[in-house]
């Protein structure tokens, strides 16, 4: 049954949560590598997600699955957890949590970029204003608003940034193909990309015991980024009798972040990061305004 008011309880949960993702990465990375968070966030999410199958009465789809089923995770796995994560959490590691998280907000609009390509869609001049706005706040952002002086604090943690967004956008795309229940699908996509971290994590660095406080924060990490918050989306999207009004929620959560940056973190947010963050926010608004009008037509 739909159930509005329910659904907004579900989406601003998941709103909430994932506003506090951000200055859980930096605080984590603090006190444990990229790979090692990237490695108990993950293990983390595993558990969760198979207790969510267990509680949905799922686990007879994991008795069915074939080979067939599972070929798909090989390569999604590879995507989502392990590229795109690794390259994110290096990113926090290089960078203020205010410049890489409306950084890795651009997805949306690397997305609509991959789409060209990959899906045969046809760029408009709307879009590519949406695109120029996004990116002109990609680069106040990262210069701190030093605009002609185009002084970069990390050029390197910046396109890694970037580059986190293509690997998020292709395992959208590829993953809007893949058929399976939803939760199973994320379940099998991160234990498919289990092993890789940890083949990782033996080749780039010695194994050691993490500080207990990275532990709690990989924890975090892989229970709110990775498993329930997702399951809490998909309920408020399925709750709800207008599934737009609950997708514009997400809106708010580049701006609570940097709320949570400042007081969890102890970062002092720049007015350049608010104006560049705006006009992000700009162009995927620009951007997604254009794809509403051309359903409707």
């Amino acid at each position: 049954m739909k159930n509005q008011r329910l659904a907004y309880v579900y989406g601003l949960a998941a709103v909430l949560l994932w506003s506090t993702m951000a200055s859980a990465f930096k605080l984590s990375l603090r006190v444990l590598t990229p790979v090692e968070l990237l490695l108990y966030a993950v293990l983390t999410s595993c558990g969760v997600l198979f207790a969510m199958l267990c509680l949905q009465g799922k686990l007879t789809l994991l008795k069915q699955l074939s080979w067939r089923d599972l070929r798909p995770s090989l390569g999604l796995g590879l995507l989502n957890p392990v590229l795109y994560y690794l390259i994110l959490f290096k990113a926090y590691d290089l960078l203020p949590a205010q410049q890489a998280q409306p950084l890795n907000y651009t997805w949306a609009i690397t997305l609509s970029l991959l789409s060209i390509p990959l899906l045969g869609q046809k760029v408009s001049r709307r879009e590519l204003l949406a695109i120029a706005i996004s990116y002109l706040g990609v680069v106040v952002i990262s210069t701190k608003g030093s605009l002609l002086a185009l002084r970069f604090e990390s050029p390197f943690g910046v396109a890694l940034a970037l580059i986190s967004t293509i690997f998020w956008a292709l395992y959208w795309i590829y993953n809007a193909r893949d058929e399976r229940d939803p939760v199973l699908g994320l379940f099998l996509n991160f234990i498919c990309g289990l092993p890789l971290i940890f083949l990782s994590l033996l080749v780039t660095e010695p194994l050691r015991l993490p500080p207990v406080s990275g532990l709690l924060g990989a924890g975090y990490i892989g229970l709110f980024e990775m498993g329930i918050t997702f399951v809490f989306w998909l309920k408020a999207m399925k709750l709800s009798i207008n599934s737009a009004r609950i997708a514009n929620l997400i809106f708010l959560s580049p701006f609570l972040s940097l709320v949570f940056i400042h007081f969890l973190v102890g970062e002092e947010i720049l007015p350049a990061t608010l104006v560049g963050l705006a006009l992000i926010v700009c162009g995927v608004l620009v951007q997604q305004w254009r794809g509403k009008r051309h359903v409707n037509d």
